[in-house]
C-alpha cells in the first residue's frame, strides 16, 4: 500500500479531527497556576497519547502517521503529499515576511498568533533555520522576536534576521558574522545620495508635512511613516504628499550627486511653485516604472511634465539603482536595488551554512515576489502567501503550488511544510 493509500486510510478510519484538537489544546495551553485546569490539560495529554499509540500499533509507520494526523489536517497532509511528488525534498529553512504575512492588523490585533509561533519553534527544534525578512528596522524585529519566541532561540545561531529589505543581515550567534552591513559594500556616490535624501528630508519638508510624518529609524533605507493610525484616511493623505516630496527629493540629490549635469538648490516643495527639473525627471521615471506612483502623482496634481525618454542618460542609470516604494496609507520609502530582499537572504543562508537551500518563503509584497522569484528560478524553495498579498504576489503562487491562506493563517502552510519534512524522511 502506497503513502497515499495508506493516508486516505488514517484519515477515513480514525478520529483524526479529535487527535488534531487534543495536540493544538496540548501545545497551546497557556501556563495558569490552577490545579483543575491542570488536570484538565493532563487528561487531555493522557487521551492524545493513547490515540497516537492506536494509530501506531495499526501501521508499519504508525508513529510517523500519529504523528502526520495529530498536527495537520487532511486537506494540509494531502497538500504536502502533493509538493511531496512534486519536489522530493524537504524543507531546509524559511524565510518569512512579518507584517501581513506571519500577522495581521486586521485578524490577529498586528500579533503574531500563538499557533504560528510554537510552530516556528518546532521546526527550529527540528534543525530547521529561520530567516525572517522584513522592511523593518532591526531593533524593531529583534524586540518583538525575542518577545515572540525567546531569547534562547533568537541568540541560538539558527535564526537570521534581513532587516530593511536586504540592506542588512544579523544573526545572532555567529561570531564575526553576526552582522553583515550590506549597505557599505555600495559605492559611494549612492551612499551619498541616500545620505542627502536622509539629511533633507524632514527639512525641507512644508511645514505641514513636517508635522505630519516621521523618519523611521534606519540604518540605511529612507522610510516616511505616518504620524496617523496606519490605514487611516489621514494616513493616506500624507503618505501621498510625501511619496512626491520624496521622489522631488531624492531626483535633486541624484543630480547633485551626478558629475557634469549641475548643481541644483534643495528647497521645500511648494504646491503653487514649479518643480526643478530634477524633480520633473524623477516623477517622470517613477511613474512610468509603478502605475501606483503614477496615480498618487496624479491624485497630488504632481504629474510629470515630462517624458521617461527626456531622463538624462547619466541621471537614468541612478535612477536604475534607486527603488521607490509607496505603500498606501503606510509608508514611501526608497531603497538601493543593489541591496533587495533576496541579496539578504543569500547572505544569510550563507551565514547560517545552507549551501543547497530548498527554502519556504512567505510573504505579501513586491519586494517578496522577488524573494520567490529567485527561489523559484534557482529551483531553491517554494512560495506561499495570505489571500490578500499584492495581486503580482498572488498570481506567482498560484501559478506554481497555489499555497494560498487566510489572514493571520500561516500556521496551516507551516503545518503543511511540517509535514512535507515529515514525508521526506518516511
Amino acid at each position: 500500500m502506497d503513502r497515499y493509500d495508506l493516508l486516505y486510510r488514517l484519515y477515513e478510519e480514525y478520529e483524526t479531527d479529535t487527535l488534531y484538537d487534543l495536540q493544538n489544546f496540548v501545545d497551546l495551553f497557556p501556563p495558569v497556576d490552577s490545579r483543575v485546569a491542570l488536570e484538565y490539560w493532563q487528561d487531555a495529554s493522557d487521551e492524545l497519547e493513547d490515540r497516537k499509540r492506536e494509530i501506531g500499533e495499526s501501521f508499519a509507520a504508525g508513529e510517523t502517521m500519529a504523528e502526520v494526523a495529530a498536527r495537520a489536517t487532511r486537506e494540509q497532509t494531502f497538500t504536502a503529499l502533493d509538493l511531496h511528488a512534486e519536489y522530493g525534498r524537504p524543507v531546509n529553512a524559511l524565510v518569512l515576511d512579518v507584517d501581513e504575512t506571519l500577522r495581521s492588523a486586521g485578524r490577529t490585533d498586528n500579533e503574531i498568533p500563538r499557533e504560528t509561533l510554537h510552530l516556528l519553534t518546532e521546526f527550529s527544534e527540528a534543525g530547521v533555520p529561520i530567516v525572517i525578512c522584513t522592511g523593518q528596522t532591526l531593533e524593531n524585529v529583534k524586540g518583538f522576536m525575542i518577545q515572540g519566541l525567546g531569547t534562547e532561540l533568537v541568540h541560538s545561531g539558527s535564526l537570521s534576521i534581513v532587516y530593511e529589505a536586504g540592506t542588512g543581515v544579523f544573526t545572532p550567534g555567529q561570531g564575526s558574522d553576526t552582522k553583515r552591513l550590506l549597505y557599505e559594500g555600495l559605492d559611494e556616490e549612492i551612499q551619498d545620495v541616500f545620505a542627502r535624501v536622509r539629511s533633507r528630508v524632514l527639512t525641507a519638508a512644508p511645514p505641514e508635512l513636517r508635522r505630519s510624518v516621521h523618519l523611521q529609524g534606519n540604518e540605511f533605507n529612507v522610510t516616511l511613516k505616518p504620524n496617523f493610525d496606519v490605514g487611516s484616511d489621514a494616513a493616506a493623505e500624507v503618505i501621498d504628499d510625501g511619496l512626491v516630496h520624496l521622489i522631488d527629493l531624492l531626483g535633486q540629490s541624484i543630480v547633485e550627486c551626478v558629475e557634469g549635469v549641475g548643481d541644483v538648490g534643495i528647497g521645500s516643495r511648494d504646491r503653487e511653485q514649479k518643480p526643478v527639473e530634477s524633480s520633473e525627471w524623477a516623477r517622470a521615471y517613477y511613474a512610468a516604472a509603478d502605475p501606483e506612483i503614477a496615480e498618487v502623482l496624479s491624485s497630488e496634481d504632481a504629474t510629470p511634465a515630462c517624458e521617461p525618454e527626456d531622463v538624462p542618460t547619466e541621471v537614468a542609470t541612478r535612477f536604475d539603482r534607486i527603488d521607490v516604494a509607496y505603500y498606501h496609507a503606510d509608508a514611501a520609502e526608497i531603497g538601493s536595488l543593489d541591496l533587495d530582499k533576496p541579496t539578504g537572504v543569500t547572505e544569510a543562508l550563507d551565514v547560517l551554512g545552507i549551501e543547497d537551500p530548498f527554502v519556504l518563503v512567505m510573504g505579501d509584497s513586491k519586494s517578496d515576489l522577488r524573494v520567490m522569484e529567485w527561489a523559484d528560478a534557482a529551483d531553491a524553495g517554494i512560495a506561499a502567501a495570505p489571500e490578500h498579498a499584492s495581486q503580482s504576489v498572488l498570481d506567482h503562487v498560484e501559478s506554481r503550488d497555489d499555497l494560498v491562506y487566510g489572514p493571520g493563517d500561516a500556521g496551516s502552510v507551516l503545518r503543511t511544510v511540517a509535514v512535507l519534512n515529515r514525508l521526506a524522511v518516511w
